[in-house]
């Protein structure tokens, strides 16, 4: 029981409920021209996420998400795994992830 208690003590140290991240991404795959940014900008806003997303020349989806680390890493396996019913996902790179005070980017948008 002790251990469980030092467990969670330690996660909570590590992860606290409040921290906020930023993290930037590129999707590679079959997504673009199949709702991919649509579904993103939903799912963020349904996370409660704050972040863009927009297409590429190369054919990839980009995008910066920011919120609770939590919510971030939903996101995160969203964006690798799931994306909209008719992409294909070959790959999720995420980068520049950062510890933020506050939000520095209002709502979810798509950019062009």
């Amino acid at each position: 029981m002790l251990l469980g208690v030092l467990i969670l003590c330690v996660f909570s140290f590590v992860m606290p409920e409040d921290k906020l991240v930023s993290v930037d991404f590129e999707i590679f795959g079959n997504v673009q021209g199949v709702c991919f940014r649509m579904y993103t900008e939903d799912q963020g806003r349904s996370l409660g996420l704050s972040g863009w997303v927009k297409n590429t020349r190369q054919g990839t989806v980009i995008g910066q998400i920011q919120g609770p680390a939590d919510r971030i890493n939903d996101m995160k396996l969203w964006l690798q795994n799931v994306g909209s019913p008719s992409s294909r996902i070959d790959r999720a790179v995420f980068s520049n992830e950062r510890d933020i005070s506050k939000p520095e980017i209002t709502g979810f948008s798509t950019r062009y």
